[in-house]
């Protein structure tokens, strides 16, 4: 008789997790929109307006909103939450949800912050240190988590929730470097057979209102292969049909574990 399991992050990181998907205010409830901090950054400004907000930030901002435009909140619908978001330009990036996920983790299993844990390559000088102190989530992109001194690769059949799925661009499209967090692992008799992933992401067919938290499912069709060889599946798509399985393709897409 095969024995069947499934392991989850800690509750905190699944209920933030949660937070983001089914972001709620009043009776309206959407999923947060990603935000392309590239295409528009504002240095300075709130974490919610650059793409860096935790949900307790982005509701505040979001509530603010809502009271200086005088909307009802028992006739606020969900496709009117969606996009009071983001024609306020209030989301999340991949990285940033990433690491309030892994955040919230590390704090779960008494690791204490995330921040003791990480290098930030990207900091200089005193400013720099001052900065990864006080704004740690904006000085952690996907360069600083796939970085080795964050990080090391694992092998598919050693896969851990809270492990992440790190693409850096390897196309000449400047697409941007990606990250998938693992929140949830199925297993047969202590074989993975399914991972489970949340990320930030916003497809070309999403339009201006369609993009933000979103889940999916890598199958693990062929063991002991690759990750790349597996079956990916999210919004029902796979295959060429799946956007983040062909970006995965495009880049150097790596299964990676932070150095706690």
């Amino acid at each position: 008789m095969s024995f069947m399991i499934s392991k989850t992050l800690s509750p905190q990181a699944m209920e933030l997790i949660n937070a983001y998907l089914h972001f709620k205010v009043g009776a309206a409830v959407c999923s947060v929109p990603y935000f392309n901090n590239k295409t528009l950054r504002s240095r300075g400004a709130l974490n919610a307006l650059v793409g860096k907000g935790s949900p307790k930030e982005i509701l505040d901002e979001a509530e603010t909103l809502v009271f200086k435009n005088h909307i009802k909140l028992d006739a606020f619908a969900d496709e009117s939450l969606k996009k009071i978001l983001v024609d306020n330009n209030i989301g999340i990036d991949c990285s940033a949800l990433a690491f309030y996920v892994l955040d919230t983790e590390s704090q779960a299993q008494d690791r204490g912050p995330l921040k003791k844990h990480l290098e930030f390559i990207h900091a200089h000088g005193i400013k720099g240190f001052v900065a990864s102190r006080s704004h740690p989530c904006r000085l952690t992109d996907v360069e600083t988590f796939a970085s080795d001194l964050n990080s090391r690769p694992v092998e598919l059949h050693e896969v851990a929730v809270a492990d992440m799925i790190t693409m850096m661009d390897g196309s000449d499209t400047g697409e941007r470097n990606h990250i998938l967090v693992i929140h949830q692992i199925d297993s047969t008799d202590g074989v993975p057979t399914k991972l489970h992933y949340s990320h930030a992401v916003a497809y070309p067919e999403d339009g201006l209102y369609g993009s933000g938290v979103k889940q999916g499912v890598i199958e693990i069709s062929k063991p002991g292969e690759p990750l790349l060889s597996q079956r990916w599946i999210e919004n029902g798509l796979e295959g060429a049909d799946n956007r983040i399985f062909a970006r995965a393709q495009r880049s150097k897409t790596q299964l990676r574990r932070l150095k706690w």
